[in-house]
């Protein structure tokens, strides 16, 4: 009888299965086949594409920021019916925020004029909408013992993340600046993801500086392959084998793929994101916290264009101010308010099944780098 899970693993073609990848560090410390991370990219990843991903030789991540523990248990036990390779479950570990009741007047006196012109109310109170990194999602990653677990906005205590390594999951986290990945290091992470300003979706920057979170893929990833001595995985911008290369040409022993994913049947996103990916020029992404009060890479629309640089609370109290100008009903809504998070290489999106585009982005890739 045949393993229903070697059936859904995709017919590799003899140039793919022979690529050689310049390093294999990253590939043992993964337990995967090609050194590429399907990103988190919470709300539009669900069991499927994080399966196909990781049957695909690469490794699949679920977003579990905002969900509660039970359905990222009901989602991990979907993902290990279809597949028993390597995945990584994706974590918050933001502070909890303060909310200033003056800047709070502010920002709802700027969005009640929104919430009026769609009908949908008075803008809500102010409140912390997310769930933060707790003993709970502690023990729900002891429970299920992933091959990796990876963070943004830095990493959690030190008690939690001994915890967490004595379970043998590998440590994941982003830096966006040199300082934040040499910080990142010496808390403990086994590999870094250094993600340059490029990226679509939200910073994973958690220090404040002038610079951070400002700096390209291009000049992030060296620097922070020359400052520690943990695998480095080059973020934003990559979306095919020429930025895959690229990657490993300046030193990245992986990379982390992100908008290119959205294209994916297996995405979970809705008919107008995938249309608004395939218009999508190489200037119509913009950098904002309008959504949620930390810097975040998405599409442009009318939002962005009107309060792309207005005043914000602090996130995710941010984000409880917005929720009803995203569920609101109609046309306008719909196109002008909800977040399309793509980065600054969204025209290269194809519309290809998870294994294929991770066959495509091999192949590529291995064209380059052999020659």
């Amino acid at each position: 009888m045949e393993n229903p899970i070697t059936t859904m693993l995709p017919k590799y073609s003899k140039h793919v299965v022979e690529a050689k990848w310049p390093s294999r560090e990253l590939l043992e410390l993964l337990g995967v086949t090609h050194p590429i991370i399907q990103a988190p990219m919470s709300g539009y990843v669900g069991p499927a594409l994080v399966a196909a991903v990781s049957n695909a030789g690469a490794l699949g991540s679920l977003g579990c920021g905002p969900l509660p523990p039970q359905a990222v248990r009901d989602q991990i036990e979907e993902i290990r019916r279809t597949s028993n390779r390597p995945f990584n479950l994706n974590f918050f570990v933001h502070k909890a925020p303060r909310i200033d009741a003056r800047v709070a007047r502010r920002v709802r006196e700027r969005l009640a004029v929104y919430y009026d012109e769609l009908g949908v109310g008075a803008v809500p109170e102010p409140l912390d909408p997310l769930p933060r990194f707790d003993e709970e999602r502690l023990q729900l990653i002891l429970d299920l013992r992933p091959r990796v677990v990876s963070f943004h906005f830095g990493l959690p205590p030190s008690e939690m993340l001994t915890r967490i390594k004595h379970a043998g999951c590998v440590v994941l986290s982003s830096a966006t600046t040199v300082a934040e990945a040499k910080a990142l290091e010496a808390q403990g992470a086994d590999a870094i993801i250094a993600q340059g300003f490029e990226a679509g979706g939200h910073r994973g920057t958690f220090t404040s500086g002038a610079g951070a979170g400002l700096i390209g893929t291009m000049a992030l990833v060296p620097q922070v392959v020359d400052a520690v001595r943990v695998p480095v995985i080059a973020a934003g911008g990559i979306a095919d084998g020429r930025g895959i290369a690229a990657a490993f040409a300046l030193g990245a022993a992986g990379v982390q793929i992100g908008t290119a994913f959205l294209g994916c049947p297996e995405a979970t996103v809705s008919g107008h994101y995938r249309e608004a990916l395939h218009r999508a020029a190489d200037e119509d992404t913009r950098l904002t916290r309008v959504f949620t009060g930390r810097p975040a890479r998405a599409l442009r629309n009318r939002l962005i264009d009107e309060m792309g640089d207005a005043e914000t609370l602090e996130f995710p109290v941010q984000l409880s101010l917005m929720q009803g100008l995203f569920r609101a009903n109609g046309e306008a809504s719909r196109v002008g308010f909800p977040p399309l998070w793509a980065g600054q290489a969204v025209p290269l999106t194809r519309d290809l099944p998870a294994a294929r585009l991770i066959e495509a982005f091999v192949a590529e890739s291995w064209d380059r780098l052999r020659n």
